[in-house]
Parts: structure tokens; sequence; C-alpha cells
């Protein structure tokens, strides 16, 4: 049955492959299941409700990319969307998290009307590439200070605004040995890592008397305070649209580098560096981010992590659906997902933080119109605490250098509205 409805002979793969790669790729980014609800934990959102919603939205997602496009490429709410999401929109924005989830379904629902033509992938290649990488780094930058915040490495101060925490704290301690654990674990190339450094760390807390027991399996908690609870009228409102934007640029950057990268690793481009099927993938994409905001978590995307599982053999829809099934299974261990503490989930945003920030080596430095805008884009994001900013003063300076500098003509046409979109944001705001 597998191997005529995923054409496995024909991929030169197996169940058996297929199988192991689905469980590799689980175990690098089953973390998320423990590290998004406490994300937005700290927007109001019910631990439990966003821990079912979480699992739920990725297995959803993941089983639409195998189902649609046959790629073994899975999906579950996007680290850095999480972090805007619930310190960007909630903590410093102060939209109330169920606005914030009607903001994520609009932005949603229209990446999934505009996956169904060109429009989509046209936007793509429009952006310049240096605020692409420019913007991806700055999320990494983003979220590996809240890492550090949540970790309490870094505490707020009335004079300098930052300062170092009590580097000997018990719970930074233990935070500190969790990053070093992670780096160590992924440099030895360990499947399950950040997973396995996290219960770790957990389970130190819990022998230290920092953190009680409060087991491990059990029925899947309730989704009631959070199911359907987004609120789209408040979200209509005209002074979100720079929100919905916000969230539709993040996302596109996000889900479509994501998508042509793993692909690349699998080698499932073309002669042209083109992804067959990307408007199925696109589609997938968006329709999980749309009944992700139902279910009550943030923009769910492609994951970078499904590359362990093509290197496993991975080659097909299968490897997805297994990825799918393995989510539903952990919702069975809601009460050891609930018992990690944010100092426990803080090393995986700053490790994440990392991975993200290698973008910048991508930038073209000897040209000092390119890399100048790039810096502006990836630095504002952490010190304004805002990715809408960060995105605003990277549109704006690019095309305000390039113009000054005498070279328009380089700046692609659709960059020009979008600078002045965010010139009337910062006027109006």
């Amino acid at each position: 049955m597998f191997n005529r409805m995923f054409d496995l002979p024909a991929h030169g793969t197996s169940v058996r492959t297929e199988l192991i790669a689905g469980a590799t790729t689980f175990l690098t980014m089953a973390y998320i299941v423990v590290v998004n609800p406490a994300i937005l934990a700290d927007a109001g959102i019910d631990p439990g409700a966003a821990f079912v919603a979480t699992c739920l939205a990725a297995a959803v997602g993941t089983a639409l990319m195998g189902v649609l496009t046959n790629y073994p490429i899975a999906l579950a709410p996007g680290m850095g969307l999480n972090a805007f999401f619930s310190y960007g929109v909630v903590a410093t924005m102060g939209h109330p998290w169920q606005t914030a989830l009607g903001a994520v379904f609009i932005s949603g629902s229209i990446f999934l009307a505009l996956s169904l033509t060109r429009f989509r992938e046209t936007v793509v290649n429009s952006i310049p590439r240096t605020l692409q990488l420019a913007t991806a780094a700055g999320i990494g930058f983003f979220i590996a200070f809240i890492g550090l915040r949540n970790a309490g490495i870094v505490v707020a101060d009335p004079a300098t605004l930052v300062a170092a925490g009590d580097l000997g704290a018990g719970t930074v301690v233990l935070a500190v040995l969790c990053f070093v654990a992670i780096v160590a674990l992924e440099a030895r190339k360990v499947p399950g890592a950040l997973l396995i450094a996290i219960l770790a760390t957990t389970l130190a807390a819990v022998a230290l008397g920092l953190q009680p027991w409060t087991g491990v399996l059990s029925a899947p908690p309730s989704i009631a305070p959070t199911f359907l609870a987004l609120d789209i009228p408040a979200a209509l409102d005209l002074g979100l649209v720079s929100l919905i934007f916000a969230f539709f640029l993040v996302d596109l950057f996000d889900s479509a580098g994501t998508l042509i990268g793993t692909a690349h690793v699998g080698g499932f481009l073309d002669r042209r560096g083109r992804l067959p099927k990307l408007r199925r993938a696109l589609i997938a994409d968006s329709a999980a981010t749309v009944v992700g905001a139902g279910l009550g978590t943030s923009p769910v995307t492609a994951y970078i992590e499904s590359v362990p599982g093509i290197r496993a053999g991975g080659r097909t829809g299968l490897t997805a659906l297994v990825v799918a099934g393995l989510f539903l299974l952990v919702l069975f261990f809601a009460p050891l997902a609930a018992m990690v503490p944010s100092y426990a989930a803080a090393p995986a945003l700053i490790y994440v933080g990392c991975l993200m920030a290698r973008n910048l080596t991508d930038i073209d430095w000897d040209d000092l119109t390119e890399y100048t805008p790039g810096l502006v884009t990836a630095i504002s994001m952490p010190l304004t605490f805002s990715i809408t900013y960060g995105l605003g003063f990277g549109f704006v300076s690019y095309a305000a250098i390039k113009v000054a500098t005498g070279r328009a003509r380089e700046v692609p046409v659709a960059v020009y509205p979008i600078a002045l979109a965010f010139v009337v944001f910062f006027v109006v705001d």
C-alpha cells in the first residue's frame, strides 16, 4: 500500500527507511512541544492547551505536506514566529493573545489565497537577498536575546537597560550547562540533541528541588481555552494592518527559505534550482497556519530539522506521515512537557538563534550599500524588541541608501511600496 501511495521504489527507498527517517526528524524537532507552550504561556495562553495545539498543528501541517507534495518535510509552529507572537505582539504592543491569533489567521488565509497563484513565489523572488538573510539573522538575535533573558543570564537594569543576572544562581547554572550540552550533542550529530538536553536539565532541576515532579503520562489536556478563541474582528482593525503584514513577511521568508534549503539537501530541486510542487508545499504551509490559529498557536512553518531525516534516507511523504503520527502520540506526554521550566527551554532559543544568525555570512560584505541595511535590519530587531520595526528599518534604509548612492535601479520595484508603507506606519504609530 505504501509503495503505491508514495511510489517508494521510484524514489529508491523502503518502508523501513522511511520509518527510521521519520523518527529521526521527529526527535530533532520534538523540542518544540515543550518550548512552544513555554513561549506562548508568556502571552497568557494556557500551557496545556498550547501543548495540544502545538502537537495537533504540527501533525496536521506535516501530514498535509506529505500527502500534497510527497516530500519528507515536517512542519510545526515556527521558532522566531512564536517569539514575535508572545514578546512582540502581546508583551510589547499590548494586544491580547486572542487578537494576535486573529492576525495569524488572517495572514495565514492571505497566504493560502496567494499560494494558489504565483504571487507568493514572485514576492519572495523580488525581495533583495540581503534583506531576506538579514531578516533571518535578526530573528535569530531576537530569540537568542529572549533566551538569555528567560535563562536569567540577562536582566533589566534601569541605568544600562540590560545587565548580567545572578550567574551563580542554580537555575542560571543549569541553563548554561543545558546550552553547552545542546551544542556538544549537536556537534556529535546525536539525534534529538535539543530534546535530550532539555529533558536532562529538567530532571536535574527536579533532583535539586528546583522543580516539582508532575509525572510523565496522562490523557491530553483540554484544548478548550484556545480552541477557536481567536478574535478576528479585533485583528481586522486598521491599526493592526502592519501586524498582519509583519506576520506575512516573516512567515513568507521563513517558509520559502526552509523549503528550498531542505529540498536542496534531498536533491529535490530541478536543473534550474527550483522546487517542483512548490505551490503545493506553500498551500500545506499556509493551511497549517490557518488551522493552527484556530487551535491556538502561532504560525506554522516548514522545519529545517527535516534535514536529518532526509540524510537518514527519507525521500517521500511517508516520512512526513511518520512524523505526524509521532506528534499525535506525544499528546499523552503532557505532564512531562508541563514540567519543563523556562530556564531549561531557554537554551534551545539561544541555540536556534545562533543557527539563524549564520545567515549574515552570506551577505555581500564587499558592498557597503548591501551590508549596511542588512546590519540595520538584524541589529534593530533585538534592540527595539520588535521584528516589525527591524523589518521596517531594513526596507526603508535599503531603498534610501540605494537611491542616495545613485543605484536606485538595483532596488526591486516591490521594495519601494513596502518601504513607503513602513514610513507611513512609523509616522502614524
